[in-house]
């Protein structure tokens, strides 16, 4: 065998194989495929799931909310982006414009209701606190933190969900429901 020098820091990949023996080098090679094959089938398995993964065994003793819940990162979040951009126009002032088709049938009183106590209350920030399934609605439930007064002084927190329905034109918020 030749005799090979090297300079230090310089490692030679062709020195490094022939210190492995092909058994080691497949034993690394079955071991990175049942790595990837894993990987796989986690991915299959998530896909194949809905977009709540768990809820803990917890609940808040008022509310009866989750305290926690794990959502699927495979989960199509249209949804989501629907329902929270419905909540910041909301919160910027555009009520009236959102609730306009409300206006037209029952809602109307209902309507009028939100936009008044949204604008005496409006939101600071939200979060997603469960998820719920109702074929053809999904129902999102969300934590969020209010003004409590006009002046902005004060703050609580309470909950507030969107409905949404599949329509042709894609997920549309069909109700709001709020505690003020």
């Amino acid at each position: 065998m030749p005799i090979v020098t090297l300079r230090p820091g310089y490692l030679c990949p062709k020195l490094l194989l022939m210190q492995a023996s092909k058994a080691q080098v497949g034993i690394a090679i079955g071991f990175a495929l049942l790595l990837v094959a894993i990987c796989l089938g986690y991915v299959h398995w998530l896909s194949n799931q809905g977009p709540v993964l768990a809820r803990s065994e917890e609940r808040d003793p008022l509310t009866q909310m989750p305290l926690s819940i794990t959502m699927n990162p495979l989960r199509d979040r249209t949804i989501e982006h629907t329902a929270n951009l419905f909540i910041a126009q909301m919160r910027d002032g555009s009520c009236r414009q959102l609730l306009v088709a409300w206006e037209k049938d029952y809602r109307r009183k209902r309507a009028d209701f939100l936009c008044a106590s949204e604008s005496q209350h409006p939101l600071i920030k939200w979060h997603l606190v469960d998820w719920e399934d109702v074929p053809p609605l999904v129902i999102l439930q969300y934590k969020g933190q209010r003004y409590s007064t006009t002046a902005q002084d004060a703050t609580y927190e309470d909950l507030f969900s969107v409905t949404e329905e599949k329509k042709d034109a894609g997920w549309v918020v069909t109700k709001y429901d709020a505690l003020y």
